[in-house]
């Protein structure tokens, strides 16, 4: 019997590729850097989100609500009274909510699905529970989402299926139709995690969130972040929404005391703000079709989006490529990482970042 250390390591937890979010701005010497690369809010946050910030900022020496219960309500109010209080549980950010579902529904040897290109903690995270991980790629060269690969992987051990619209790295979304014939087929003991963080930056007339799957019943966690339309990154909240039957069973494992007080009144604030949401929407799309139609008049091979970024194949090796755009302050991510070899991300900023942008691809 192996008396060291590493005995007692779970197999599953061996040292392996970690997720590596994207960099800060290195030190600029006056210069001025523009961050293209982590997808964050080109317009910062809500003032209405930092007024409340800073007021709950002067009561920290405190305990925060034992539960998310106010931000539940709050969100209520949001999506209109379509669900309710009990549909709703609030986390430090959607990657924490991809955690505890993780957690509360995966043995060691279940089986999770998702599609590369995608983010890559769906792997990461399934990995820490002893999830064995089926990648059905997406389609390329169009990055559709592979529905017939998806449903012949599945087995008596899949419990937790992947789909993200709009899609991170790529931009490409799920359209209803494909959606509804999804739901249609899927069997109903497996979940479907729907990512759907940038649903507010969507404008596809097929689009869909996964609000009318849950409403009709189907066993859909929708995963949202406060990070990207609500720019409020720095302080890591997220949510998702759920039937009751779901939301109530991984509720057992939610800590009490979870969420900062600072987060949870920042989001409450951000909810509040509906001018702000609608200037981000409006800032992001504007931006969108701007650099569309400039990729396409410098010949850059650009994938349609409907995120706040765009998956670019650049005319250079991705490192070389990203080397040269950091020379002239522009921040941007390859993202071979997330399952896309060779190609680069890169987020919709401010009209003036956009525009320094592509001064700098022409050059």
């Amino acid at each position: 019997m192996s008396n060291t250390i590493e005995s007692i390591f779970k197999s599953h937890l061996k040292p392996k590729k970690v997720y590596q979010g994207g960099k800060n701005p290195p030190a600029s010497h006056g210069k001025k850097i523009y961050k293209l690369s982590s997808n964050e809010n080109p317009l910062g946050q809500s003032p209405k989100a930092t007024e409340a910030l800073l007021k709950a900022a002067k009561n920290i020496a405190v305990y925060p609500d034992q539960t998310d219960i106010r931000l539940r309500e709050a969100l209520v109010k949001d999506f209109g009274g379509q669900l309710n209080v009990d549909q709703f549980i609030c986390g430090n950010s959607g990657s924490e909510i991809i955690d505890m579902l993780l957690r509360a529904f995966i043995n060691e040897g279940d089986e999770v699905i998702y599609s590369n290109p995608c983010f890559l903690p769906y792997a990461v995270f399934s990995r820490w529970y002893g999830a064995k991980q089926v990648d059905i790629p997406l389609l390329y060269p169009s990055y559709d989402l592979d529905i017939e690969g998806i449903l012949n992987g599945i087995t008596e051990k899949t419990k937790i299926i992947f789909l993200t619209s709009p899609n991170n790295p790529t931009g490409t979304y799920i359209p209803k139709s494909v959606l509804d014939d999804f739901f249609n087929r899927i069997p109903k003991n497996i979940v479907v995690v729907f990512d759907e963080v940038y649903r507010h930056f969507a404008d596809a007339k097929d689009y869909v969130s996964g609000l009318p799957y849950v409403k009709a019943g189907h066993n859909v966690v929708a995963i949202n972040s406060f990070s990207k339309t609500y720019g409020l990154a720095g302080q890591r909240i997220g949510y998702c929404y759920a039937t009751a039957t779901i939301a109530n069973y991984i509720r057992q494992i939610h800590k009490p005391f979870l969420l900062p007080i600072t987060s949870i009144e920042a989001a409450i604030g951000a909810l509040n703000d509906t001018s702000f949401v609608t200037k981000t929407v409006k800032t992001v799309q504007e931006g969108r079709k701007y650099l569309a139609n400039e990729f396409a008049k410098l010949g850059i091979k650009y994938w349609p989006s409907q995120g706040n970024f765009f998956i670019v194949d650049p005319p250079l090796p991705e490192f070389e490529f990203t080397d040269m755009l950091m020379e002239k302050g522009i921040m941007v991510r390859p993202v071979s990482q997330f399952g896309a070899p060779g190609k680069v991300r890169i987020t919709i900023g401010t009209q003036e970042a956009n525009e320094a942008l592509i001064k700098a691809l022409k050059k």
